[in-house]
């Protein structure tokens, strides 16, 4: 069993500032993984390079992404959480600095895999720490404010994006992160808990198993985005799937895998788990579908686009002040199935406007959703560690982040795919790109609406030992 140590203090000082640096890491790694998209024309235009050939910018950031988060637990461990989110910030922040200094391609790629290895440390290491440092009771509060750069940094990316490029340069998209990041690290330096544990042990032939499963998923979801031959596709996903299942074999013959089988006998952590799974498949590919419809169907600009979707940004941060009193009041269970039933029927009401229709009818949907959706990852992301042991704390939050990565690339690869089958569906759309969009928010609002169904697996007092204190 592990055993957590922390050498300085706990004080107020400690609990006060925490939240905010992992606050600084999260939003960091939101924004970077969003904001490139709206900058990559402008960036092959100044490097000499086709549009097409920088995709490979964003893959190579995803694919470290997943290659080295499953080791970010073991790490920590190991190496003490201070020490290592220190160290992943520096890392992300040089791969910043390099991003925007690149010449070429090349450049570019190798420096987003230096941004990628302190991206897949910095957040995991730095929700653990919060994990290690607050009392359960205390746990969802700080998770409230930590998490709202997770709701707002895919909604300004795209906008901060497309507004840097037009009156600055795309260089200011990657320089934007030193700031942060130099806040982040003061920050660190000074209120940064240091938890390790004193006994440890590293399962290598576990992480390169999970890390190949976890890497192959990744390049299969990147590939069907760049519009690859779709049997090449479905192989490599499928071959993810088998390391998944090899990895489970593996698990059971190993004595310390660095993901335990017996995580999932954790009720919460189960259910959590495949909640933020099939939750966020719907959730995750509104940020891309809504402006995309935007610009292509109504003719709109990027930027017209990005402020339409932009209210979603200020009622997510709405939503951390009734997250708690609506979670004491109703419980994990009612929360989780009837905010995902809302999430899933407000996603549907964006078909609903016809192509003659004011783009303003958006507006107060997209508001609504950005208050439900901070309701919903606040919920889904404490209950998932609401009952794990001290010495499942690292493994599992570890498992929670790979989870999440992968959720979003999942959503987002859906949401293109049946967008897709729409458009390429004449009977049904008569070719009106229009009628392709509205369908797709319509599957997508049902498909989220069943996976409420997730969560009736919880039991009503689930989660008690997380409520905050009268």
């Amino acid at each position: 069993m592990s055993i957590y140590f922390m050498p300085m203090n706990q004080n107020a000082s400690v609990k006060k500032f925490l939240p905010l640096i992992l606050a600084t890491a999260i939003f960091m790694q939101m924004l970077d993984s969003t904001i490139l998209n709206t900058s990559l024309p402008s960036i092959a235009k100044d490097l000499h390079e086709s549009p097409l050939n920088m995709q490979n910018a964003i893959i190579s950031y995803v694919l470290t992404l997943a290659l080295f988060m499953p080791v970010s637990g073991f790490l920590a461990d190991k190496f003490g959480t201070r020490k290592v989110f220190i160290t992943s910030l520096i890392i992300f922040s040089l791969g910043s600095l390099l991003c925007a200094l690149s010449q070429n391609l090349n450049h570019l790629v190798l420096s987003r895999v230096i941004q990628g290895v302190g991206g897949s440390l910095m957040t995991p290491v730095g929700r653990l720490a919060l994990i290690k440092t607050f009392k359960k009771n205390e746990l969802m509060k700080a998770m409230n404010y930590a998490i709202i750069p997770a709701l707002i940094g895919p909604i300004l990316g795209p906008l901060v994006g497309g507004y840097m490029v037009d009156y600055l340069s795309w260089h200011w998209i990657f320089l934007i992160n030193l700031p942060i990041g130099l806040l982040g690290l003061l920050l660190s330096l000074k209120y940064m808990p240091d938890y390790r544990s004193q006994t440890i042990s590293f399962d290598l032939k576990g992480f390169l198993i999970f890390a190949s499963a976890s890497l192959l998923l990744s390049i299969s979801l990147e590939m069907f985005g760049a519009t690859q031959p779709t049997t090449l596709i479905l192989l490599i996903f499928t071959l993810g799937f088998l390391m998944i299942y090899y990895y489970y074999v593996h698990a059971k013959k190993t004595e310390n895998p660095i993901f335990p089988l017996n995580l999932f006998q954790v009720r919460t952590f189960r259910v959590g788990i495949l909640g933020n799974l099939a939750t966020r498949l719907g959730i995750s590919s509104i940020p891309l579908l809504l402006p995309l419809m935007i610009q292509i169907a109504y003719g709109q600009s990027a930027v017209i686009s990005g402020w339409i979707v932009a209210p979603m940004a200020l009622t997510a941060m709405l939503g951390k002040s009734f997250v708690i009193k609506i979670l004491d009041r109703f419980g994990y269970r009612r929360t989780l199935m009837t905010n995902t039933f809302i999430i899933g029927f407000l996603i549907a009401c964006l078909g609903i406007p016809g192509i003659n229709t004011s783009l303003f009818w958006f507006v107060p949907i997209i508001a609504i959703l950005g208050f439900f959706n901070s309701i919903q990852f606040t919920s889904m992301n404490t209950i998932a560690i609401a009952d794990l042991r001290d010495s499942h704390t690292s493994s599992g939050n570890s498992l929670l982040a790979v989870n999440q990565q992968l959720a979003v690339g999942f959503g987002i690869a859906i949401g293109l795919i049946i967008l897709k089958l729409f458009e390429d569906s004449l009977s049904i759309t008569s070719g009106k790109i229009h009628f392709a969009f509205r369908y797709t928010f319509f599957l997508v609002g049902i498909l989220t609406i069943c996976t409420g169904f997730v969560f009736r697996r919880l039991h009503s007092t689930d989660g008690n030992n997380m409520k905050s204190q009268v």
